[in-house]
């Protein structure tokens, strides 16, 4: 059987192929430190796991759930939000929940880009924007973000640029994968850009409670509904990756859109999990902060790796990454990454499968133990 054109658009995605040879290191007794991936090792709240152990023998929980998810789960999310970034979201038709965050970007692309529409995709940024794009036959238009440019979009260059069949843009602040923050004056400019130009600007926005003193949203610009949306995930906040729960916030024109794309191709997410999602929603300022505490350890320790390979970074950034700097006259960063696995048995991610912005650059997860990181400096 002929596969179907729009697979020879796509890789196979790179975590997915490079773990694999990670796995046979291992299997060949290889002591490999993995800090290539972000997937949270800390446990999840005590009072998620206990709601969804709550629920587990109770009449109707294993039954098919509703595509818009619980109410109560709506509703924590909204108060999410109104508690944590200052803004307003109307849980009947301004949310909806997702089976992750992932999810979210093939529903809004399916719902909005027909063949030949352009995306506007971060470079570097998360492969799965530029991906998705290519597999619906859109037409994948780059823009640079650069380290002299603090990783934001330079809007001027954009306007410079033919944008009459741009329909999405696709954004991630606090960003990933360099930890970039951004300024209230950039967003607004980034709003006022997509009004001007009738373009769904959409904020991947995952990473805005790990290491970061100033939540950033979108929605925090008046007026923003109106061109914008916004993905959230439990993911990172609450290390619950393997849950599958995370949200797209926007008008309500906007999050019907993405409904009818969702509602014929998933059967809602598990009562448990959803219950689960409201109590970690509800966790107090304890949780936040020690989080934080556990992360701005293993950072300080992540530093000494990163100064060890002669590499620099801004220590300033947020989220759960190390974005470094290669020193002058080092190889390329996929040799530079090969090098590092197979003779220190450590896997870091080269920032090539973020961009071609990305070379000259390594990322380091934080999501993994501090006696990890320890033992990663002393093989250097």
């Amino acid at each position: 059987m002929i596969v179907a054109d729009r697979l020879h658009s796509v890789k196979e995605y790179y975590f997915s192929r490079k773990l694999r040879e990670v796995r046979g290191l291992m299997a060949d007794g290889k002591p490999i430190i993995n800090m290539g991936i972000g997937s949270p090792d800390l446990p999840p709240p005590p009072s998620a796991l206990d709601a969804l152990n709550a629920v587990l023998h109770r009449e109707g929980a294993h039954k098919y759930q509703s595509y818009q998810g619980l109410p109560e789960l709506r509703v924590a999310m909204s108060n999410f939000y109104r508690e944590r970034f200052g803004v307003e979201v109307n849980a009947e038709k301004e949310l909806l929940p997702l089976i992750g965050s992932k999810e979210g970007i093939m529903h809004i692309s399916m719902a909005f880009l027909n063949v030949g529409d352009g995306v506007l995709v971060p470079n570097p940024g998360y492969p799965t924007y530029s991906s998705v794009s290519k597999l619906l036959g859109a037409e994948l238009m780059e823009y640079d973000l650069l380290e002299k440019n603090g990783w934001l979009p330079d809007i001027p260059s954009l306007e410079k640029r033919d944008l009459q069949k741009v329909k999405l843009m696709w954004i991630s602040y606090p960003n990933m994968p360099t930890g970039a923050k951004i300024t209230p004056e950039k967003m607004q400019e980034l709003v006022d850009f997509a009004k001007s130009h009738n373009i769904l600007l959409i904020n991947d926005n995952p990473y805005s409670f790990v290491l970061n003193d100033a939540p950033t949203s979108i929605f925090q610009i008046e007026g923003a509904k109106e061109c914008a949306l916004e993905l959230n995930s439990l993911s990172k906040t609450f290390n619950l990756a393997g849950w599958r729960v995370g949200m797209v916030i926007g008008s309500p024109a906007h999050v019907l859109a993405v409904l009818k794309v969702k509602s014929n191709m998933d059967s809602g997410m598990f009562y448990g999990i959803q219950k689960g999602a409201v109590a970690a929603l509800e966790s107090g300022q304890e949780w936040f902060d020690e989080l934080d505490g556990t992360y701005s350890k293993r950072r300080d320790l992540m530093f000494q790796l990163v100064e060890k390979l002669n590499c620099s970074y801004d220590s300033n950034a947020a989220g759960m990454f190390i974005w470094a700097k290669l020193p002058k006259g080092a190889k390329p960063a996929e040799e530079f990454i090969d090098e590092v696995l197979y003779e220190k048995n450590v896997f870091i991610a080269p920032g090539t499968i973020f961009g071609s912005n990305g070379e000259g650059y390594v990322r380091f997860s934080l999501c993994v133990s501090s006696a990890k990181i320890k033992e990663a400096i002393s093989r250097f």
